[in-house]
């Protein structure tokens, strides 16, 4: 529909442009994919929206500024395979979609994961695969990945998540302590030893099951 065509074109220039996203390949992602089949039917209206959206039972889509700007540093290549941690609704799986070249999308609510396909098969996109599972545990059967990117908070990066990682591979994340601002954060690897840095300030809401840091058993 136009208003929804108009809508995506507004995210586009006033949103992502103008908040430091340069690669093309990210911006023509965003201008494609069509944010409105991701959400539920009552949030049509405002799936363009500058903040992050509440999907129920403590999910959210994140901001389209923050996705962009993690999807930007994880330089998805063509050959990329990739995995979305929390995929949710599969919004971030569908743009990654059109710029590598497979996505595992692993969720663990079966109904933001049914409406997630469902969008999927709109955009005729075949390249992503929905897992139902524990997010903590990733998704080793395709690792080494490319690029994974968690689509919400966590307050820490879990070891083995790193470690389905492959060599050269980009890991982004917004990394939340407590109730402070987050910091979109990237992770690469290089052979056995992994780099951490800080890219931005986000206050992307947690993912429940990285809410909080596991405590050391002794």
């Amino acid at each position: 529909m136009p208003v929804y065509e108009t809508a995506r074109a507004n995210m586009v220039e006033s949103q992502i442009r103008p908040n430091k996203v340069t690669d093309e390949r990210v911006i023509a992602a965003f201008a494609h994919i069509r944010r409105e089949l991701f959400v539920p039917e009552r949030l049509r209206g405002v799936a363009y929206a500058d903040e992050d959206l509440p999907l129920g039972g403590g999910r959210y889509l994140m901001q389209p500024m923050v996705a962009a700007r993690l999807l930007q540093a994880a330089a998805v290549e063509p050959n990329s395979i990739a995995l979305v941690v929390g995929a949710g609704v599969g919004y971030e799986a569908a743009l990654l979609a059109t710029m590598g070249r497979s996505v595992i999308a692993l969720e663990n609510d079966p109904d933001l994961a049914r409406l997630g396909r469902a969008a999927l098969v709109e955009h005729r996109i075949a390249a992503v695969s929905y897992v139902e599972g524990v997010l903590r545990q990733g998704y080793r059967m395709r690792a080494p990945y490319d690029v994974i990117l968690f689509a919400g908070a966590v307050a820490d990066i879990p070891p083995e998540m790193a470690n389905q990682l492959g060599d050269g591979g980009r890991l982004v994340a917004v990394v939340r302590h407590g109730t402070g601002v987050g910091r979109a954060t990237l992770v690469t690897r290089t052979g056995e030893i992994l780099a951490q840095r800080a890219i931005f300030d986000a206050a992307t809401p947690l993912l429940a099951e990285f809410a909080t840091k596991p405590a050391f058993v002794f």
